[in-house]
């Protein structure tokens, strides 16, 4: 089927979409939707949703599961023999690439932004995906990494929020009192993803990126220095050994440690609802008390970048060059709109709303949001677990959310200097005091430059 291009299709979006939407069965349209969200559970979700769209508009969608790791090669297999499927849910790694490929059909999914309305979308996702001005696909749900923090004790000590560097300096040196109390756990091991996540977001949040939009670009020695130092006064307030995720959860979990950096995907387990990983502060797995005693940053900002930034990841809705074009972009817009809360529900401590309500309703779907029950061996909603000013902090790190490579088109290439653990290997022996700062910025510099 021709795709809908050009001026005339923007010109005829409205009328297009209530054309497909009024569509009678005898009229029907079959689509197919990839999506990497391929457990049972979440398959059921989405079929669920598929069926709600064919009975508002007679148009059907086959939901067919696609494994992350196969989505890049089944996607340029699928264009090249002319066959691809009409939506695909994708990560930010894909967006730009497919768009330059010719994968991505990105003024249809601009029409869909802007008929939607652009401005009840978070600035954060739209940006990661800016192509010449349009949008390469239609941002759907995201997350940001945060700083886990316990709220009771700042508030004990006067201590304002972890939301810069110096008030984490500020409250190490009112917290850290080992082995009952660490200020920090901070990331250590170098082999794995979790201290090259934590990293990016330090050194972002600093302003402080390996590359521009030429390639590699020389780390700036002075603000690398205050991210290194900083990073080293979190290590050394952090317990011996070598840290990743899994440390930081359990210790915090213990009430042991004053902050800590993780995904959201904690925040159920903080509550008590995920037998497997159970808060132990106290004898009770099922407890509440810790969630209670816990606030959240997101955004966070070093001494040469005050704004801040927050490290995000999100995931998108791509139409693509093969499709049906008028019913993909129903389709998308019925998921980002109507059926939206069935979208975030597949796994809503996880999915935060990148459209956080209509033009009319600025509010409403993030309030829909925090009504939807997260939770493994039990549920519950997140407005019942968290007050109304930390989903707000939740929800509101998207508007700033970065990614190295991003803005300057070298996500591909900053992915690769994170995959090298080059950075994490030299970080890892200034924290050790092996090397000095100078050693350290003219080591990462070096190694970064060789990789393309």
């Amino acid at each position: 089927m021709t795709p809908t291009k050009g001026l005339t299709g923007r010109l005829l979006l409205g009328s297009a979409l209530g054309l497909v939407l009024g569509a009678s069965a005898a009229m029907a349209d079959n689509i197919r939707f990839w999506t990497t969200e391929e457990q049972p559970e979440r398959l059921a979700k989405q079929q669920a949703m598929a069926e709600e769209f064919a009975k508002a508009t007679g148009n059907t969608v086959e939901v067919i599961p696609v494994s992350e790791n196969d989505l890049g090669t089944r996607a340029t297999a699928a264009f090249a023999a002319g066959d691809l499927p009409d939506v695909i849910y994708h990560t930010l790694q894909y967006a730009l690439p497919w768009a330059e490929a010719g994968i991505l059909d990105t003024e249809a999914a601009t029409e869909v932004v802007e008929n939607l309305g652009r401005d009840t979308f978070a600035a954060g996702p739209l940006a990661m995906a800016d192509y010449d001005g349009d949008v390469a696909s239609v941002p759907v749900d995201g997350w940001t990494q945060m700083i886990v923090y316990r709220a009771d004790l700042f508030e004990e000590k006067g201590l304002a929020a972890p939301n810069t560097y110096a008030n984490v300096q500020a409250a190490l040196d009112a917290l850290h009192n080992p082995p009952e109390m660490y200020g920090f756990v901070a990331a250590t091991k170098v082999d794995e993803n979790f201290m090259s996540q934590v990293l990016e977001h330090v050194f972002l949040s600093n302003g402080v990126s390996p590359v521009g939009p030429d390639g590699f670009k020389p780390l700036d020695v002075a603000a690398t220095t205050e991210v290194l130092d900083f990073y080293k006064s979190i290590a050394k307030a952090s317990p011996p050994g070598e840290l990743f995720w899994k440390q930081s959860r359990e210790i915090y979990f213990a009430g042991d440690a004053a902050m800590i950096i993780w995904s959201p995907f904690i925040l159920d387990e903080l509550a008590g609802l995920r037998d497997s990983a159970a808060p132990t502060i106290n004898d009770d797995p099922t407890t509440k008390e810790l969630a209670a005693k816990t606030g959240i940053v997101t955004n966070f900002a070093g001494p040469s970048n005050p704004g801040g930034a927050a490290w995000g990841d999100v995931r998108y809705f791509g139409i693509t060059s093969d499709a049906d074009t008028e019913t993909a972009q129903a389709f998308v817009e019925y998921s980002m709109n109507d059926g939206y809360m069935q979208t975030l529900s597949i796994a809503a401590e996880g999915k935060f709303p990148v459209r956080t309500g209509t033009a009319d309703e600025p509010g409403k779907f993030s309030a829909g949001w925090s009504e939807i029950p997260v939770g493994v061996d039990r549920k519950a909603p997140m407005k019942d677990l968290y007050s109304a000013e930390m989903l707000d902090e939740i929800v509101g790190g998207l508007k700033v959310a970065q990614r190295w490579g991003v803005a300057e088109g070298q996500l591909s290439l900053a992915s690769k200097m994170i995959n090298s653990q080059a950075i994490n290997r030299i970080v890892r022996q200034y924290i050790d005091d092996e090397i000095d700062a100078a050693a350290a910025v003219a080591a990462m510099n070096d190694e970064l430059s060789s990789i393309n």
